[in-house]
């Protein structure tokens, strides 16, 4: 009886390992590795297998001697023929694709893309504007010898397309030092930019607020003009912009001129990603008059991001330089600020 009994568990346990054999796609290598799993997707040279033992494994299509699936994908080829069916190896390279509209024989090398049934094109998705949001929040205080308490927001709404981006912007901060509001500031802005070639592309921004450290009541910043990317690349991203502006200020004091003055405007922006976990952002901004370039406001700002647990929450980690060669009376021409924020960022 114990005998029969095994003989049936071991029969049964060979039929589930060969139903699940014959259910799961497969790829074999030049190496002679044969990797057992479900297709997940194919795209940018690169085969995407999910796998119970080890997550999804991404192994190079150039390495990919045959491939097998057992339910439907669609997919494109190079040439651009697209058609919903599944893949079965010939050898040698050579695989089929056999659908409802027949079949195709094809190089696992000529396997362009592919996607579920029933969902969208990727090549659709990637021409579609996304829009992105984030939200940054700091606090802080100190007690003792003196009583001082800070806080600061932010919002940024991003709208990303295959060859433009526009993006709406807000920061306040505003602090009290024993009772008297030592910092008040705050800043609203728009900035577009549009690539019309690989690398160069033209922008427009406009950007106003107030700053009551700098007794400046209020200002604008209006400028157009041509960017560069230095450096693209999935990792890395180096901006350069020159362009022509216009910027106008407004003072507390009586006695100081208001600024209404055409001039140039030129930037720099840096984007680099760690290897997927920290962040760095530098971005520089350099603004003179053109009838004294002794009269220009320079800004600056660096910081790292981190994540927080989740992908959505960070910690980002800077510091901002705000000079104005001409400054209002009493006031120091470089305001230099350390800051540490919460940062929300989802889509």
């Amino acid at each position: 009886m114990q005998t029969t009994t095994k003989l049936v568990l071991l029969l049964a346990g060979s039929l589930l390992a060969f139903a699940q054999a014959v259910s799961a796609d497969t790829i074999e290598t030049k190496d002679g590795a044969k990797l057992v799993g479900t297709v997940v997707k194919i795209d940018g040279g690169n085969v995407t297998l999910a796998t119970a033992y080890a997550g999804n494994i991404t192994v190079k299509q150039a390495e990919i001697v045959r491939i097998d699936t057992e339910k439907p994908l669609v997919v494109r080829l190079q040439g651009g023929t697209t058609m919903a069916g599944t893949l079965a190896s010939e050898g040698d390279g050579k695989v089929v694709l056999s659908g409802n509209d027949g079949a195709i024989t094809t190089g696992v090398d000529k396997l362009a893309t592919t996607w579920g049934v029933g969902e969208t094109d990727p090549a659709i998705l990637a021409q579609q504007r996304k829009w992105s949001y984030e939200a940054t929040f700091d606090l802080g205080g100190k007690t003792g010898n003196n009583e001082k308490f800070g806080v600061g927001a932010g919002f940024l709404a991003k709208l990303t397309g295959p060859d433009d981006t526009l993006q709406f912007y807000t920061k306040y901060f505003y602090e009290k030092s024993d009772g008297d509001v030592s910092d008040d500031r705050f800043l609203a802005g728009i900035d577009y930019s549009r690539n019309f070639s690989e690398r160069v592309s033209w922008y427009a921004r406009d950007e106003g607020g107030y700053d009551n450290e700098k007794d400046i009541d209020f200002y604008n910043i209006a400028a157009a003009g041509f960017g560069y990317d230095f450096a693209k690349r999935d990792n890395w991203k180096l901006t350069g912009r020159l362009g022509l502006s216009y910027r106008y200020e407004t003072y507390g004091d009586p006695a100081m001129d208001d600024v209404k003055s055409a001039g140039l405007d030129v930037g720099l922006i840096n984007y680099y990603r760690f290897n997927n976990y920290a962040v760095m952002n530098n971005t520089l901004s350099y603004v003179p008059a053109f009838d004294d370039f002794g009269d220009y406001r320079f800004l600056h700002d660096s910081n790292l991001e981190f994540p927080i647990g989740s992908s959505e929450w960070r910690l980002r980690i800077g510091v901002t330089n705000d000079y104005t060669s001409r400054p209002a009376a009493n006031k120091e021409r470089m305001d230099t600020t350390y800051y540490t924020k919460f940062l929300l960022r989802w889509q």
